[in-house]
Formats: structure tokens, sequence, C-alpha cells
């Protein structure tokens, strides 16, 4: 079994209808979800005069293979109506695959750890929250100490 920290992110229609929804698909696709952060409102980060994101780390135990997992995720954003036109486009639902276990997977379809956490408020607040002493296994940091040094100043606040 691998634990899979994913993040889950929305900024279109009823941003928490999404993300309650993708929770409840990925326990009945993918595994049961053994952790949460809290919710987090966060300013658009890449697009930023996109409407603002509901941010959230969830963590789940499977012994699905990081592939299977994205194949099954991107499902998800399928059912939920993700629509994919423009790179940081805004976003019925967003689910990105932070870590798979300590593997370091970079491959054509996937990139494990998340190629861009360590940089992103969005992501390290709700991951600080729920796993401050996990080790990064590229960068060799602890999350939170990873957070503790982030140059990034996007507005993100716990609801």
């Amino acid at each position: 079994m691998n634990t899979v920290f994913l993040l889950l992110g929305s900024n279109l229609g009823n941003r928490h209808f999404y993300m309650h929804e993708a929770i409840k698909l990925i326990e009945a696709d993918i595994a049961p979800v053994l952790k949460t952060s809290s919710v987090y409102e966060t300013q658009s980060w890449g697009k930023t005069d996109a409407p603002d994101y509901l941010n959230q780390v969830i963590v789940i135990e499977t012994g699905f293979p990081a592939h299977e997992i994205l194949r099954r995720i991107l499902g998800i954003e399928l059912v939920l109506g993700r629509v994919r036109e423009e790179k940081w486009g805004s976003r019925t639902i967003d689910i990105d695959i932070l870590f798979y276990g300590n593997d370091i997977i970079d491959d054509q379809e996937l990139t494990v750890p998340h190629p861009g956490l360590h940089k992103r408020r969005f992501v390290l607040e709700p991951l600080a929250e729920i796993a401050p002493d996990l080790t990064h296994p590229v960068i060799n940091k602890t999350i939170l100490m990873i957070k503790n040094e982030l140059k990034d100043d996007l507005i993100v606040k716990k609801l």
C-alpha cells in the first residue's frame, strides 16, 4: 500500500460542491480518504484575473500504481465537468498527485512529487497542516521547512 497525497482545487461554480463530490468519487473509485486538511480559499495562481480557488489536501492509501491513480482522477475530473482549454485556466475541479509514497516519477505522463508544490503557498499551507514533518524526497526537507522558506506571497486563508 502506498500513501498518496492529493490536492483538490476548484474555482468555478459551486466550489464546495465540486470539492465534496471529488472526495466522494475518489473514495468510490480509488480509496477511502484517511485525512483531510481544512479548506483554504486562495487567490488564483498563474492566471491572476481568474476567480479565487478553494484548495484542500487529502490523504489516501492504495495499492493502485501512480499512473492508474492519474487515469482515475482524470476520469473524476471529466465527470465533474473539468474542461482543459488553457494553461492555468479556471476549472470546476482539479486533482493533482502531490506525493506517491516516497517514489520519484518523471515521465511524459506524470511527475511526482508534483514539480511545483515547493513554490506554491496554496499547496504548502494545507499540506503543512496535515503533514508538516513529511520529507520531500527530492528536496530532502520537511514540508514545514519548505513552507517557512517560501517566497510566494499569494493570499491563502483557512475557511
